[in-house]
């Protein structure tokens, strides 16, 4: 069956809670930002979006999103997944595309979108995001793949002890204490480097 432009979909809460009523919201969503849910848990796995269009059902964070489904042909599927981005391993580090990192290590992770490290102080020149991106930038980035969720390319940058050190003293120049406090205190070492394209 040739793809259709648009799908009538059903999205409902999924939240974990007990047993509770939800609103149903009925939307007419185009069938590339559809596959676009998809693509978070499936991948461009030709196979498996077929599966799932078929299926009519799909999780998606904390919603449900149902639809009649139908049998995708092959050809024109594959050509709708052409048009989303592939990983490409070839593509440097480049900090000024970077606007979200995450520090990892122990239990707990530290999530820092660019724009609350970001923030100068009244009597500061440099920022923390400035030392972030210093560190991550000096070589060591390593390509990871591409995340449909955020829609970027995802590094890794693992830290030296002296790295680690820098940037616990550049939290001095965060604005918000609560994740100045959050990066003194966890054991990270690595840190998670979502990029633009």
């Amino acid at each position: 069956m040739a793809l259709p432009q648009t799908v009538r979909v059903k999205i409902s809460s999924e939240a974990a809670e007990a047993i509770t009523l939800t609103a149903v919201v009925v939307q007419e969503l185009p069938l590339g930002e559809l596959i676009e849910h998809m693509l978070p848990v499936a991948g461009k796995d030709e196979p498996r979006i077929r599966e799932i269009l078929l299926r009519g059902t799909l999780v998606a964070g904390a919603s449900r999103l149902r639809w009649a489904g139908w049998e995708a042909a092959a050809e024109d599927l594959r050509a709708l997944l052409a048009a989303f981005p592939d990983p490409d391993p070839s593509l440097p580090f480049d900090p000024q595309r970077c606007f979200r990192a995450v520090l990892r290590g122990g239990r707990r992770a530290i999530e820092i979108p660019r724009e609350a490290a970001a923030r100068k102080g009244l009597f500061r020149r440099a920022t923390f995001w400035d030392a972030l991106m210093e560190v991550a930038g000096a070589g060591g980035a390593v390509y990871s793949t591409y995340s449909y969720r955020s829609r970027a390319d995802l590094y890794v940058r693992h830290f030296s002890a002296a790295e680690v050190a820098r940037l616990r003293a550049a939290t001095q120049a965060l604005r918000y204490s609560t994740l100045r406090d959050k990066i003194h205190v966890a054991g990270f070492g690595m840190a998670e480097l979502y990029a633009s394209r």
